[in-house]
């Protein structure tokens, strides 16, 4: 069973988005390195009111992730400081429950 894994701080949506429109290049670097560890799924949200990041994926399990976020440290650096990330952020993994309501994402 897969892993969800989320990574909330406080930082600035707008730059998130003008750092990855500005280097395309590594933003497909690090998926490719993501993909290699087995990424199922990624996206990256920005608060409401501009003053939060939120990184949600799906990955086959906490080992995956973990690789890869090891491997990519200095090109996830500069990308968080760049979104003005300033406080240390950790990984948060969740595992899926079994309520007997599951809908949607092929279930």
């Amino acid at each position: 069973m897969s892993v969800f894994m989320t990574m909330e701080a406080a930082g600035d949506p707008k730059a998130m988005e003008q750092y990855a429109a500005d280097n395309k290049e590594k933003m497909q670097t690090v998926l490719a390195a993501a993909k290699r560890h087995g990424l199922i799924a990624h996206r990256f949200h920005g608060s409401d009111d501009g003053t939060k990041l939120l990184v949600v994926d799906e990955w086959p399990d906490r080992q995956s992730f973990e690789a890869f976020f090891q491997e990519m440290q200095s090109e996830l650096g500069p990308m968080f400081a760049a979104a003005r990330v300033t406080a240390q952020i950790a990984p948060t993994f969740w595992r899926e429950l079994s309520t007997h309501d599951a809908y949607g994402w092929g279930v």
